[in-house]
């Protein structure tokens, strides 16, 4: 391995370093009480090595949350071989709560953590986090279309389902489910979204 191939690889590792130390620290101690020193301080480098990545902290955590949205958009596309709408709409919840269950870090940044970080705040339309979104309404709206889903306003029908996945998962991130096996909490959670299309109207 050349110098330069050897620096390249120590830059990415450094990154990924303070990327992993940061989303713990803003998990655990919440977005406002984490400061770049502190994320300095936990991974023992001074303040400057992390400025020479990033120039704040909303940009570590916009990277944070652009990598698990880049993740989930990533599983998504695997359904564009599903030809059958009823398949891949319930197919759609399955990706969303398998992705939450085996990433609880990234979910809960990406949907659980409150932060006032200005680039997500935004609201850019090429953001990935809308591009995942907007990738499951066009399914949905497909779905409606051919009589699969009951006729009726889109965006509607994409909440629903959406904020369905979504309830699953957080009550089970958040430890709100005792009265089930641990073990087998994602077999239920997998099973309750599709009770929930077979019993709301939806043709699935």
């Amino acid at each position: 391995m050349g110098i330069t191939e050897r620096k390249e690889r120590n830059k990415t590792e450094m990154r990924k370093r303070i990327l992993d130390t940061a989303m713990k620290l803003f998990l655990e101690e919440g977005f406002g009480n984490v400061s770049l020193r502190r994320i300095a301080d936990k991974i023992e480098y001074s303040p400057a090595t992390i400025y020479l990545y990033f120039k704040d902290k909303d940009e570590i955590l916009y990277a944070l949350h652009t990598a698990g949205f880049e993740e989930l958009y990533k599983r998504q596309q695997k359904l564009l071989s599903i030809r059958d709408l009823r398949k891949r709409i319930q197919r759609h919840g399955e990706v969303y709560i398998k992705f939450a269950l085996e990433n609880p870090e990234y979910y809960n940044l990406m949907f659980i953590l409150r932060s006032p970080a200005r680039k997500i705040a935004e609201g850019d339309k090429l953001y990935v986090g809308r591009r995942s979104y907007e990738f499951f309404r066009e399914d949905v709206g497909r779905a409606i279309k051919v009589g699969v889903l009951e006729k009726g306003d889109v965006d509607i029908a994409t909440l629903a389902l959406w904020s369905m996945a979504h309830g699953i998962v957080s009550l089970i991130l958040r430890n709100r489910c005792p009265m089930a096996e641990k073990e087998g909490l994602s077999k239920i959670a997998l099973g309750a979204y599709g009770y929930f299309l077979k019993t709301s109207r939806v043709t699935v």
